[in-house]
C-alpha cells in the first residue's frame, strides 16, 4: 500500500478523493484533513466531539466488541513481526455520547507495549490513542479513501472515511496497524 501524497490533501490515495464528489459536506473534508495531519485519532476524535457538543463533556470511548480477527500477511509485514511473535487484537466502537463516530480494527505488537498499557486495554474503555501516548507514537497514513455518499462496509455500516495506519514508537519500531471506519455519525 502507498501512502498518501500530504502535498495534494485531495489526493486520497485510492483515486476516489473528494474532488469529483457532488454534494460532500464541508464537515466530512476538515475531519479527513484533520484525521490525516494529526499524530492521533483519538485526540483528533476527541477534539472533534467537544467542539460539536455529541457529548456533555466530550468524552471518547473505545467500546469493545469481542470479535477476533487473524492478521494478514501485509499487516504482520507492515508490523515487522518476527516469526512467534504474538500479535493482539482489537476491535472497538469509540463512542461520543450517543453516537458511534467510527468502528476500528486494530493489531498491536504486545511486547512494544507494559503491562499497564496492555491492562488498560483489555479491562477498560479507554480508546488505544489514550492508553499508548506514553510512547511518543508517530501515525503514518498508510491509505485512506473518503466516500460519498456513504457506502456499505462489509459488516453492513454505512462507511464515510476509511484510514489505514500504521504507529510507530519513538524508536520508528512499527506497534500499531488499524483500520478505521469512520461512520455518517461522526458529521455534526
Amino acid at each position: 500500500m502507498a501512502p498518501s501524497n500530504r502535498s495534494d490533501p485531495r489526493n486520497s490515495g485510492s483515486g476516489s478523493g473528494p474532488a469529483g464528489t457532488a454534494g460532500l459536506p464541508v464537515a466530512a473534508e476538515l475531519l479527513r484533513e484533520r484525521l490525516l495531519t494529526s499524530t492521533s485519532a483519538t485526540a483528533t476524535l476527541e477534539q472533534w466531539c467537544a467542539e460539536h457538543r455529541f457529548d456533555e463533556d466530550g468524552s471518547l470511548r473505545a467500546v469493545r466488541l469481542h470479535t477476533q480477527r487473524p492478521a494478514p500477511p501485509a499487516v504482520r509485514q507492515a508490523l515487522a513481526v518476527e516469526a512467534g511473535e504474538a500479535l493482539a487484537y482489537r476491535r472497538v466502537q469509540l463512542t461520543c455520547g450517543q453516537r458511534v463516530l467510527s468502528e476500528a480494527d486494530n493489531w498491536y505488537r504486545p511486547a512494544l507495549l507494559s503491562a499497564a498499557m496492555i491492562r488498560a486495554l483489555d479491562g477498560s474503555q479507554t480508546p488505544f490513542g489514550r492508553v499508548v501516548t506514553t510512547l511518543g507514537f508517530v501515525r503514518q497514513t498508510l491509505r485512506e479513501q473518503l466516500m460519498w455518499p456513504p457506502q456499505r462496509g462489509d459488516d453492513g455500516q454505512d462507511v464515510l472515511l476509511e484510514v489505514r495506519a500504521l504507529l510507530r514508537d519513538r524508536h520508528q519500531r512499527p506497534f500499531s496497524y488499524v483500520v478505521e471506519r469512520y461512520l455518517p455519525q461522526v458529521l455534526p
